[in-house]
């Protein structure tokens, strides 16, 4: 029997967690321990979110709580160290880039344990962006290198000594839309379907910049023409931007809905504006029109194949953007390669063979 322990460090990893979990249980000679990094009353893992993903609770939460990404990386380490030494395992997967992946990757390689790096190959190439620094080690660090695409496929083949341990799998999170596809639920705001647009910001840079920021939302509700905006945010993000006091029939602004919920509010909007990967890649697989406010994306194929396009932090492009959006004149947009929702049974034979 095949020990898998899958460390997940925050809540949108749970979103790309839960289809291998549910490959792993259809398969007989492995089972998994699923360890989360933070606290078990952390306030972003509402109950729904685990009912929404069809998945259990994790098994263990090392219980890390702070703000400082060398405290949680020392800390991690320490916890996930006594973990292993308590409950052996003959693979790791840690997910994505943050400091807390960073942390179980170092601590699972300095044990001798077999390390699987799930969304590989993703590169900014700026150095003075701590994810980049982290992707950087868990890659250089990884025995199993699991690409979402072409590009993050030939960025990690490139960098590895050994290519042979490279896989593109195809992206994670396309086995969960399209596992929840029928399961979303329209949430509780009254909105025409294709008759708004959605908002999400998370990004640290963006909202330490409250002036930008703020002209960058004017700009956005200017070229929306009246089109309302509808904005479901949380903590920090939900706290600056009703600072702005921008009027509620022009931007609306919710508590953080469920993932279903969310899912429902971007598949059915006439367009999105975002500072996340996660939901420009939804976008695409979606087909709807998505405008990320950064100069990169660590997920290419999103721009070149699909509905996404970076306008940085300019507000002149992102007020073009908007027009197209809301006139109804955005670029075709396709599926890219192995979005098919397969992409965890792949994982798991591979892990197998």
């Amino acid at each position: 029997m095949k020990k898998i322990c899958i460390v997940a460090g925050a809540r949108p990893n749970f979103v790309k967690v839960a289809p291998l979990i549910r490959s792993i249980e259809k398969t007989d000679g492995a089972e998994y321990m699923l360890v989360y990094a933070g606290r078990e009353d952390d306030p972003t893992l509402e109950a729904s979110l685990f009912d929404d993903l069809q998945m259990p609770r994790p098994n263990v939460f090392l219980g890390v709580d702070s703000t400082s990404l060398n405290e949680i990386t020392s800390r991690v380490m320490a916890e996930f160290d006594a973990l292993l030494e308590r409950c052996p395992a003959d693979v790791v997967i840690v997910v994505d880039d943050l400091a807390s992946t960073m942390a179980a990757a170092i601590v699972t390689k300095k044990r001798g344990v077999c390390l699987a790096h799930l969304v590989a190959g993703t590169r900014s190439f700026d150095m003075k962006m701590p994810k980049e620094v982290n992707r950087l080690v868990i890659d250089a660090l990884s025995d199993y290198l699991f690409t979402a695409g072409v590009k993050s496929n030939s960025v990690a083949t490139r960098e590895q000594a050994d290519g042979s341990n490279t896989y593109m799998v195809g992206n994670i999170l396309m086995d969960t839309l399209r596992f929840n596809h029928q399961r979303l639920r329209r949430p509780q705001i009254d909105v025409e379907e294709g008759g708004y647009l959605v908002f999400t910001l998370n990004r640290k840079a963006l909202l330490a910049d409250e002036s930008r920021l703020k002209s960058l939302l004017s700009s956005m509700l200017d070229a929306a023409n009246g089109k309302p905006v509808i904005a479901p945010l949380r903590g920090q993000a939900a706290e600056v931007v009703a600072s702005f006091g921008f009027p509620a029939s022009s931007f609306l602004q919710t508590p953080p809905l469920s993932y279903l919920e969310f899912g429902w509010l971007t598949a059915h909007a006439a367009g999105i504006i975002t500072d996340s990967g996660n939901v420009a890649e939804e976008a695409t697989f979606n087909g709807v029109p998505c405008i990320t406010l950064n100069s990169y994306t660590e997920h290419q194929e999103t721009v070149t194949i699909g509905s996404n396009v970076l306008v940085g932090e300019d507000p002149v492009r992102l007020a073009e953007e908007v027009g197209r959006m809301v006139s109804g004149t955005w670029k075709a947009s396709a599926l890219p390669d192995r979005w098919d929702g397969r992409t965890a049974e792949r994982i798991v034979s591979i892990l197998l063979s």
